[in-house]
């Protein structure tokens, strides 16, 4: 059994090395474990930093959406997790939702369900408690604006009717689409989803602006109401 005393990646046994692999076959050929080990940058006295991903991946029940979900308190709770590498993993994740969000965004105009999908999970996706979002489109379907309309707990959250249809005059919005998370992860909408759903409808409907959608997003997977023909 190899013994590590706080070795650097350079010093670590060859098969135990993901930067030279990077290099060798390209960053696509390292596995979730090695990634992660090279933002560690090291282990601890008994572990390299590949063995020490692997027990902060089966923390995240070996699924980079549950990672995303830790915060600095879970991460340092792992042993030879300290506050610094724990910030260094938390960015990683941030990054790619960024990066991933950007790509969204540039393209502007919504054309299904999945296009409400792939902008708003990198947002609300991973949170422990819910939120609720409103995006509002010109006539084109083209994006105007979104905005974050309340954050709750992890049952549920507060929605103005007012708030969202101001923001939709104000934008002379033609329509909107209605987004909010589950924490549970359970897509299926609740009653008062429904309810929330069909009050939006009717006030939307007074001010000539319609409800395209409401999208249900339970970390992965979404329900769409237009998708189901509830709209």
């Amino acid at each position: 059994m190899k013994t590590y005393t706080n070795l650097k990646i350079k010093d670590w046994a060859l098969e135990d090395r993901p930067r030279e692999k990077l290099l060798q076959k390209g960053i696509s050929s390292l596995s979730d474990t090695e990634i992660i080990a090279i933002l560690l940058g090291s282990g601890t006295r008994n572990e390299s930093a590949v063995e020490l991903s692997k027990k902060i991946l089966k923390t995240a029940k070996n699924n980079l959406n549950e990672l995303g979900k830790l915060g600095i308190a879970d991460l340092t709770k792992i042993k030879g997790i300290g506050e610094a590498k724990a910030i260094t993993i938390m960015a990683a994740l941030e990054i790619g939702r960024r990066r991933k969000l950007s790509e969204i965004i540039n393209k502007k105009k919504i054309t299904n369900s999945n296009d409400i999908f792939e902008l708003f999970q990198p947002i609300i996706g991973d949170l422990p408690y819910e939120e609720f979002w409103i995006l509002l489109l010109n006539r084109s379907n083209k994006i105007i604006e979104k905005y974050k309309i309340s954050q709750g707990g992890i049952s549920g959250t507060v929605i103005d009717t007012k708030i969202i249809l101001k923001n939709a005059i104000e934008k002379l919005a033609s329509s909107m689409i209605l987004c909010h998370n589950h924490p549970s992860g359970n897509r299926m909408p609740s009653s008062a989803d429904d309810q929330i759903t069909q009050k939006l409808k009717a006030g939307a409907d007074l001010i000539d602006v319609s409800v395209l959608d409401h999208i249900i997003i339970a970390n992965t997977e979404f329900y769409s109401y237009a998708d189901e023909g509830k709209m």
